[in-house]
């Protein structure tokens, strides 16, 4: 048992080293992907079992491709006119909204409309619920020199986590939108995005990075501002623990190794109701009284229609357009419903537990399907905790390490359980086919051989032969000497023999002192000549005895053929065995 757990163990720390090894060779960051599907998929299920519930008090006003062609077809051109937004703006906010964000950046005047710009600007100025998008971005100095963003657009953060750095959310150039808005609200977020290696968003920053100072983003500080009005909460710094949580007075939301927090996703889009843009213009145009509720709303101004460029991939729709990408960021921070990467020491204790217990399984339970249902049944439940911890309680817990070091395990053991029976079936039939005190072939070995030999030279029509030995006057010499010594002298003698024959050779003890050797593929001619050296040589050699003592011996052979001597193993046999007398009767240490 405890061999079959060592060998288990070894192999599988040889397959560990592999995997850890091609690291060099991107293996780390497929098996990351992977993850990241798993993850997805997770999202895609919990999504349609309906379980969570998007906040109805998000509204989006869409700029689908309706809206897009009526601006072009009423104004002329993209974009919308400024000071429409500002009528905009007014319309909504005498119904009283919560906040109102647009997921549109304002960057350069529009000459044709002069005026328009500072009227956007004052709305911005009037009301302290608008919020407004900017964008970070790595472009040349060359081409854009750096803007200087006023220090009230930046937070103050506080990070003690040593797992969380913000190198990849740190830029070195900024888009700044018109100097009239900026001077106007700070009420500015940045809507820069996190994308995995696949392109799909499944998290997003909190803080981005711009000269050396922290930027929230736009759907955070929203966010923010809504718990501020709501709990009266308003830190004068963000403080990220030890942990990777960053701490909101009763929320904690956990920042992944880049700063960006896991959003947690409430349905396909259309999740939140939207309303096409142009239908409210058409309301501020015609002056209507109140055809949309806007009260205690979380109004979200954004491009839907893909003409517009700003469509993503997530882990539950391959098409999902920015603005509910801000909408569902927003949700998740007033639900306090992010989701939490599980320690990874925890999914490597899961993993090597439930590694022990399948290769506990394998080692012990002889059927193999038994084993093999047992280790699907065992991951299936594994996977399914993974899937309702992430339901119910917002913990992303890794399946893919847990998995593939059970397969690793799993493949190991049955590895070991099969070697070890392959050994000890060698040991078996070592054990039935070997004579304990030469080490040679038995009798029984030796008769199998004998059938096959024949059985194969018929078909070949190749010859064989064979020698049987007989150590002269071993009973004498065991009186003499005693049975031990007798004892040293067959094993040595057997050495001899094997020895002195080729590889393919077969060397058997025939009985008592008698032993014999078929050579396969060869003629009697050749027996002779090798039987005859075989001779000169056990009687060339002083064997040892014991510690003090040698002696030689002789020995006498009878050499048989097939198919000179007989066409039946029992024929050859007879044929050595009476030679073998002839060699004794005339006087022993001789070849017949």
């Amino acid at each position: 048992m405890l061999k079959k757990i060592l060998y288990t163990l070894w192999i599988a720390v040889f397959l560990l080293f592999i995997i850890y090894t091609a690291k060099s060779t991107n293996f780390n960051t497929f098996l990351d992907a992977v993850e990241n599907k798993t993850f997805d998929l997770r999202q895609s299920v919990i999504v349609k079992s309906e379980y969570k519930k998007a906040n109805k008090d998000i509204v989006i006003i869409a700029i689908d491709d309706a809206s897009y062609e009526y601006i072009l077809d009423k104004y002329g051109e993209w974009p919308l006119p400024r000071d429409m937004y500002a009528k905009l703006i007014d319309y909504i906010e005498a119904q009283h909204p919560k906040s109102i964000a647009f997921d549109l950046m304002f960057v350069k005047s529009i000459k044709s409309k002069p005026g328009a710009d500072q009227k956007l600007a004052d709305a911005f100025k009037k009301y302290d619920n608008v919020y407004t998008a900017m964008n970070l971005d790595n472009q040349s100095a060359e081409l854009r020199i750096p803007a200087e963003l006023p220090a009230s657009l930046s937070v103050n953060v506080k990070n003690y986590s040593q797992d969380i750095d913000f190198d990849s959310l740190s830029f070195l150039n900024c888009r700044t939108i018109l100097p009239e808005i900026i001077n106007s609200t700070d009420n500015i977020g940045m809507i820069n995005v996190s994308r995995a290696e696949d392109g799909i968003i499944r998290k997003m920053p909190i803080f981005v990075k711009y000269q050396g100072k922290y930027y929230p983003q736009l759907a955070f500080k929203l966010g923010m501002g809504l718990i501020h009005e709501d709990e009266g909460y308003n830190p004068p710094e963000f403080i990220i623990d030890k942990n990777s949580n960053l701490l909101l007075h009763n929320r904690k939301i956990f920042i992944d190794e880049d700063g960006s927090a896991i959003l947690n996703w409430y349905g396909p889009t259309g999740t939140y109701q939207q309303i096409p843009m142009y239908r409210l213009i058409r309301a501020v145009e015609n002056k209507e009284s109140a055809p949309y509720n806007f009260k205690n709303k979380i109004v979200y101004f954004g491009t839907t229609a893909a003409s517009l460029f700003d469509i993503k991939t997530t882990p539950v729709a391959k098409v999902y357009p920015g603005v509910e990408v801000q909408a569902t960021y927003v949700n998740n921070l007033l639900d306090n419903n992010f989701i939490a990467k599980v320690d990874k020491w925890i999914t490597v204790l899961a993993g090597i537990i439930l590694a022990a217990i399948t290769g506990y399984l394998v080692i012990n339970i002889a059927s193999a399907a038994i084993v093999t249902l047992s280790f699907v049944s065992m991951y299936s439940v594994y996977i399914m905790f993974a899937y309702f911890i992430m339901k119910y309680h917002n913990l992303w817990i890794g399946i893919v390490y847990p998995v593939m070091l059970g397969i690793i395990i799993f493949i190991s053991a049955f590895v070991v359980k099969y070697i070890i029976k392959s050994r000890d079936f060698e040991q078996q039939y070592l054990l039935a086919t070997t004579d304990g005190l030469t080490e040679l072939y038995n009798h029984r070995y030796f008769q199998e051989q004998m059938k096959m030999q024949v059985e194969q030279s018929k078909r070949y029509e190749t010859p064989f032969s064979l020698i049987i030995i007989d150590i002269d006057f071993f009973k004498k010499f065991n009186d003499t000497f005693g049975h031990q010594a007798g004892d040293a002298v067959l094993r040595q003698v057997a050495q001899l023999l094997k020895q002195s024959v080729r590889a393919t050779d077969i060397v058997c003890r025939y009985g008592g002192e008698e032993m014999s050797i078929i050579l396969p593929n060869t003629s009697k001619e050749i027996s002779v000549s090798t039987a005859e050296k075989i001779c000169k040589r056990v009687a060339a050699k002083r064997f040892r005895l014991n510690n003090y003592q040698e002696s030689n011996v002789t020995i006498s052979l009878g050499v048989s053929s097939f198919p000179q001597d007989g066409q039946t193993p029992s024929e050859i046999i007879d044929a050595a065995d009476k030679r073998l007398y002839q060699s004794k009767n005339n006087g022993r240490n001789q070849v017949n």
